[in-house]
């Protein structure tokens, strides 16, 4: 993510008007906006294969499943992500079009400008999301998936995913493979390329 810091305070609802033209997307943290940078071709293609398999494994269930252009709003910390990944399970998400406020499932694939981020306090302020039951990061340099899931007692408890296993997501009752998941991504092993 680039930051693009606004000089101005700016309300959510200004932002969500703001954001419904704009040619690029935005995320809102307590009334600064930063543009998000673009994305290379194995974090897309990570993103697009699970986008895929958690359409067709979820769809009649009456669980919806969206990809980055979809906002998730926290609105205990004033802030809109967009997820590269999400799934609302819940009613109430029917209610808003250009965001959701009770997803139970956040997928973020890592990428050099946006890890510290999605590790630190993006996955802190996800945690305000009562609804939310997994988070998950996962690495577009090599196959490794890391899971958090909230337990019975609210803790947070992560499972790792390395080549050859089998990944299951709790929150929509779903497995797959890495191979899957990581299908049709070339591992360059140029760490040194701007993500």
């Amino acid at each position: 993510m680039i930051a693009n810091k606004s000089q101005n305070y700016i309300s959510p609802e200004e932002y969500l008007k703001l954001e419904e033209l704009s040619q690029i997307k935005h995320e809102y943290i307590q009334g600064e906006v930063y543009a998000m940078a673009g994305a290379s071709d194995a974090h897309v293609t990570v993103a697009g294969n699970l986008f895929a398999l958690l359409r067709n494994h979820v769809r009649g269930s009456g669980c919806r499943v969206y990809m980055s252009d979809m906002k998730a709003r926290i609105e205990s910390k004033n802030l809109y992500y967009y997820p590269d990944v999400m799934v609302s399970c819940d009613e109430r998400d029917k209610a808003f079009q250009s965001f959701k406020r009770h997803p139970c499932l956040i997928i973020e694939v890592l990428s050099k400008g946006t890890e510290g981020l999605d590790r630190g306090d993006k996955f802190a302020d996800y945690q305000e999301l009562e609804t939310l039951q997994e988070y998950v990061l996962i690495s577009q340099k090599r196959q490794r998936v890391e899971c958090f899931r909230r337990n019975a007692e609210g803790l947070w408890v992560l499972q790792s995913y390395t080549p050859g296993s089998e990944v299951y997501l709790a929150s929509v009752h779903f497995r797959t493979t890495m191979d899957a998941i990581y299908e049709d991504v070339v591992f360059t092993g140029n760490d040194s390329e701007i993500e």
